[in-house]
């Protein structure tokens, strides 16, 4: 063995602290190479879990989208209902109102049944008439407005006063 010269105290603590230094150096590399592995750890549970509660989170959102989807169809459904309800009630409505202002103004199968009686009858009275003698030319003449008749002058006077003539045509 050399013999090596006898160092100092200040020296061999100087060497201890650098040595200790050292081996803290090493250690702490150590513990930082750990912790930087760890940290990629982390990094990938991190986004695992940020993953799982994204996907949890937007199917909370889908579930919500249906519901308010089936709620909107629901309600188009209630909407196109209720339009084809007002549609026909506005539509009904002034069919309904010309039915009644028809049945109130228009004569009833009775009266027209006896209208018709009573046109016949007017009918044959006329008819009646015409073959005894309603074929004169009444009119008013004059002013005042009188009634007048057409007369035959040819056919000469009659009465007591000549004051009765033959009406034209008979």
């Amino acid at each position: 063995m050399t013999d090596l010269p006898a160092a100092d105290p200040d020296t061999l603590k100087l060497g201890m602290l650098l040595e200790a230094a050292q081996s803290h150096q090493e250690l702490a590399d150590d513990s930082l190479k750990r912790l930087q592995a760890h940290t990629q750890g982390l990094d990938g549970v991190v986004r695992d879990e940020i993953r799982r509660a994204l996907i949890a989170e937007l199917g909370d959102l889908v579930e919500h989208l249906n519901r308010a989807a089936y709620s909107l169809r629901a309600l188009s459904r209630v909407a196109q209902l209720r339009t084809v309800w007002c549609g026909a009630v506005l539509s009904a409505c002034p069919a309904l109102v010309v039915s009644l202002l028809v049945w109130w103004w228009l004569p009833s199968g009775d009266q027209i049944s006896k209208l018709r009686i009573q046109q016949q009858q007017f009918a044959d009275n006329l008819e009646y008439l015409r073959r005894n003698g309603a074929q004169i030319d009444l009119r008013h003449c004059g002013n005042p407005a009188r009634l007048c008749v057409r007369v035959d002058r040819q056919a000469g006077a009659f009465g007591q006063q000549a004051d009765y003539l033959i009406v034209q045509g008979y």
